[in-house]
């Protein structure tokens, strides 16, 4: 069956958690895990996001994505936007979108022939959020190698990790960009697959460990509308100090504001779309609950995914 472009707009709440790892280092601060010294919420930048979810499609799917870190023939430097579009054979918007699912689902800038290309993405996500402080340790080891030769040590080496980090994304599907870059369902399902699996398979030494814990997109049937903001409707309660949370059974998820703005707008809401990790407690005012079948009780359709 062919994918239609997306016509109605969906919210996506996505939870995924880190230990002893760095989720977005900061290339101009040591490359340290971001963090707002205000609150010591760790932050994580849509951009490294969407890289894990243009890495998935193009390693684990095979998909053709424009936005890649691909080397000269050298191997010395990377190819360029300009590069990339004659390598590829991209000579017009139409082209752009009709090749690479990344522009379809995110947008792009780029220059052909003089002429700019500008596209907005159907799908922005806001800067990621953990849900508690975190707190911030370094650690110092060696190496086998030595720096110089003649030295008979290995140098130290250094990094900034987080015990532990619970980040929450929160995204908009905007259905009327999607009619410029041509998003599809097919497309969305891609992006969805990317999110949770695209988390999971990111195994590099700082970021391996990462897991998927909760993902819902809330799709609509009336046009132009969304409830906005849904992962503030998410509430961490734990009995330790957030600096001392080191695993996801160390708290419970609150998620009564959620179930409510989700109920009182129930008639705008056509389904939802939701993947569970089973580690995950959720309690409502209090008692524990399974959300899908929460969700249910509330008249709503869920289509719940297999992780």
């Amino acid at each position: 069956m062919m994918s239609e472009i997306i016509s109605n707009r969906s919210e996506i709440v996505f939870l995924y958690d880190v230990k002893d790892s760095n989720p977005n280092g900061d290339p101009l601060d040591e490359n340290k895990p971001r963090i707002d010294e205000e609150t010591m919420v760790n932050l994580v930048t849509d951009v490294r996001l969407k890289r894990t979810v243009r890495d998935y499609l193009h390693d684990f799917r095979n998909e053709e994505v424009f936005i890649l870190a691909v080397k000269n023939d050298k191997g010395t430097t990377l190819k360029t936007k300009k590069e990339r579009m004659t390598d590829m054979k991209i000579g017009s918007s139409e082209a752009m979108t009709k090749k690479c699912v990344d522009i379809r689902l995110f947008g792009a800038t780029a220059a052909v022939q003089g002429k700019t290309i500008t596209l907005t993405g159907p799908v922005q996500f806001k800067i990621g959020r953990s849900l508690h402080k975190v707190q911030l340790k370094f650690i110092k080891g060696t190496t086998v190698y030595p720096s110089d030769k003649g030295k008979d040590q290995g140098t130290f080496t250094e990094m900034y990790v987080l015990p532990y980090s619970l980040i929450g994304f929160y995204g908009i599907i905007n259905e009327n960009a999607a009619k410029h870059t041509k998003l599809t369902t097919g497309d969305v399902d891609l992006l969805m697959d990317a999110l949770w699996n695209g988390t999971k398979n990111l195994i590099s030494r700082s970021k391996v460990g990462q897991m998927p814990r909760l993902l819902l997109k809330v799709n609509y049937k009336e046009k132009n509308y969304h409830i906005g903001d849904l992962n503030e409707l998410l509430e961490l309660k734990s009995e330790i100090r957030d600096e001392e949370i080191r695993d996801v059974e160390d708290y419970v998820l609150d998620v009564t504001k959620l179930l409510d703005a989700l109920q009182d707008n129930s008639d705008k809401i056509k389904d939802i779309d939701i993947t569970l990790d089973e580690r995950v407690t959720f309690k409502r005012e209090g008692e524990k609950i399974d959300l899908s079948k929460e969700l249910a009780k509330e008249g709503l359709t869920v289509n719940q995914r297999d992780p």
